[in-house]
């Protein structure tokens, strides 16, 4: 992109943000009131096309008048040429996408504080007949200062809009985040947004959507027919009452969620006041209450806002905990015997007995033989990366040796291999991610290697396995990292095309054109002279590229030729281009003006195009008379 590119004489592009759907999102100069602003230029492939203009006005519009602390506001729409552009307020911090990529689950006080700020918004434009349509994290924005700044109506709509932004049966949105009612192409209505929130509001308390799948369409199907887990199974520390909220916004029967954005945000802030707020009622029963649970204690410093909530320990088997409790029976015993066995008085020698073999055995069948034979037996875990899991790795005293009627043998169980929790990188660098993997006890796999529009370049954007799942030790950890945008070539064939043609070609990659003309006497006019960068230049997906279009040879002004002679002038015209043509007519001049040039046409300071000919009339004087005296 060029730095200095100026829209509309005022806004001064100074870098790429964002890249979305219909538009991308540059860092800009407002040089008339001498600030920082966001400016979102229309992609280049639908500025030809009016109902996406009118959509991307209508965002323009729509947007200004929502006045809110928790809206971004909007400053100006306008147009040079082809290029659509807004311009709005440009925040400084991160989204919450971000947020949650680097930092996980947020504690549950923190995410209510978010939560009751977007549905603040929603509330705004809910009373504004708008709907959002595509709540999601990468469009709630957080300030330094903890602010939620909602982004993004590009396909918010009127309710009463006939104008409809899709085609019937069709669904628009972020499928991870989009409501039952959207999956199946109905109308979306405020209560679609809530339920767009109570997605994201689960996904700040667990780390991760409540439904995932292949592909969007597998989502969309999930959101329609499966229900969510509640948050508290996969983070503890969300209490019953929060619960209770999160799984009514995420009802799939509209009519079950909260009815407006207004009753989210009383529901969430009775919550943080130590209140009851209402579940929704089932069909056919009474409305119930919940007791309140401890409100999450507030935190305390800046740091501690986005303070990951530690992921609950895997419900694994009981079998560890049931043998370390009868160990500690059998142990007790085991000291009251030795004790008896001390004060009795003498006794006869003991009878002696080879402790079997065991090795390999399931507990219940070492224990079995042990028992038969007389032997007391202590069975004790222990992480073996050679033996099966709940089978025996050996016994103490070995296998062989001799031991007394009633001995207690120690039998070691195998845990199977010693397991490690895989780290989250997803949102590292690869070089952090390395680090986490190695300190965890496992080793760096593969590292694939693909273009990503969102995550800047040699960002983990994907791990297997993944983040929290139980590995042995010097298990793989496969990453895929990202390219940053993609990166491709100007086509060099563009050269000699109609404009039409090259902005359809570069709008096709991904690229933000605009149109230029300039002078050529090679190109005929109308038609593609140069590209800046130029062909072959490497750019990325939403880079600008200007267009340079002929405007045919540059014009000559032709010079007056009145008053010299014919080679004088055939000389000043042929350096510039033209050429001459004397008529054979003469004109009627002085004597001293005989034989020079006395019209010319086209006149003196006309532009023509280089090759034109000038018609040159010479002048005459005429002859004189002579009278013989008579004799």
């Amino acid at each position: 992109m060029e730095s200095t590119r100026t829209l509309a004489d005022r806004y001064e592009l100074l870098g790429h943000i964002a890249r979305g759907g219909m538009a991308d999102v540059y860092e800009a100069r407002d040089t008339l009131l001498g600030r920082r602003v966001a400016v979102k230029v229309l992609h280049s492939q639908f500025s030809s096309d009016e109902a996406f203009v009118k959509r991307f006005r209508r965002e323009a519009q729509a947007s200004a008048n929502l006045s809110h602390p928790n809206i971004v506001g909007i400053y100006d729409w306008g147009q040079e040429g082809s290029t659509y552009f807004i311009v709005m307020e440009l925040i400084e911090g991160k989204s919450l996408r971000d947020v949650l990529r680097e930092e996980g689950p947020l504690l549950p006080r923190r995410a209510i504080e978010i939560s009751a700020e977007v549905a603040a918004a929603l509330s705004v434009a809910h009373r504004s007949g708008l709907v959002h349509r595509d709540i999601k994290p990468g469009n709630m924005l957080l300030t330094p200062d903890g602010t939620v700044k909602v982004t993004d109506f590009g396909i918010a709509r009127a309710w009463d809009d006939s104008s409809e932004l899709t085609k019937t049966g069709s669904v628009i949105g972020t499928a991870t985040y989009f409501s039952p009612e959207q999956a199946q192409g109905a109308p979306a209505d405020e209560r679609s947004d809530i339920y767009a929130l109570g997605v994201v509001m689960y996904e700040m308390l667990t780390g991760r959507p409540p439904f995932s799948g292949e592909n969007p369409v597998a989502v969309a199907y999930q959101h329609v027919s499966s229900l969510a887990a509640q948050p508290s199974l996969d983070n503890p520390d969300v209490p019953p009452t929060l619960d209770g909220i999160v799984m009514r916004a995420l009802d799939k029967d509209p009519e079950l969620r909260y009815q407006t954005a207004d009753d989210l945000r009383q529901a969430l802030l009775l919550f943080l006041r130590g209140e009851t707020p209402p579940l929704v009622p089932s069909a056919g029963a009474p409305t119930q209450l919940i007791q309140p649970s401890p409100v999450p204690p507030p935190t305390a410093t800046p740091d501690e806002i986005y303070r990951q909530v530690a992921p609950p320990e895997p419900s694994s088997s009981q079998l560890p905990f049931i043998i370390a409790t009868f160990a500690l029976v059998v142990a007790l015993g085991v000291g009251i015997f030795l004790l008896l066995r001390a004060l009795a008085p003498g006794s006869p020698d003991p009878t002696l007995i080879v402790i079997p073999n065991v090795a390999g055995m399931t507990q219940a069948e070492a224990l079995l033989e042990l028992q038969q034979l007389g032997f007391n037996v202590i069975p004790e875990p222990n992480a073996s990366e050679e033996v099966e899991e709940g089978r025996v790795i050996g016994t103490k005293p070995p296998a062989g040796d001799e031991a007394e009627d009633g001995a207690f043998i120690i039998v070691y169980v195998s845990l199977g291999a010693e397991a490690f929790p895989v780290p989250p990188v997803i949102g590292q660098d690869l070089v952090r991610a390395t680090e986490l993997i190695e300190k965890a006890g496992l080793v760096l796999g593969t590292v694939e290697q693909i273009p990503d529009e969102e995550a800047p370049a040699g960002e983990v954007i994907s791990q297997d396995p993944p983040a929290g799942e139980d590995a042995a030790r010097g298990t793989a950890v496969n990453l895929v990292v990202s390219t940053g945008l993609e990166e491709f070539p100007i086509p060099d064939d563009l050269t000699g095309r109609s404009e039409g043609d090259a902005g359809f070609i570069l709008g096709n990659l991904g690229l933000t054109v605009v149109f230029d003309t300039e002078f050529s006497t090679e190109i005929l006019k109308g038609f593609v002279v140069r590209t800046d960068p130029a062909a072959g230049a490497t750019v990325n997906k939403g880079d600008l590229v200007t267009v340079y279009v002929s405007d045919g040879p540059e014009p000559v002004v032709i010079p007056s030729l009145i008053g010299t002679t014919v080679d004088q002038a055939g000389a000043a015209l042929e350096a510039l281009g033209l050429n001459i043509r004397v008529n054979a007519t003469t004109i009627e001049v002085s004597a001293e003006r005989d034989g020079l040039i006395a019209e010319q046409f086209p006149a003196a300071d006309v532009e023509v195009d280089p090759g034109s000919t000038v018609s040159v009339t010479l002048g005459k004087a005429p002859v004189p008379t002579t009278t013989t005296a008579a004799p």
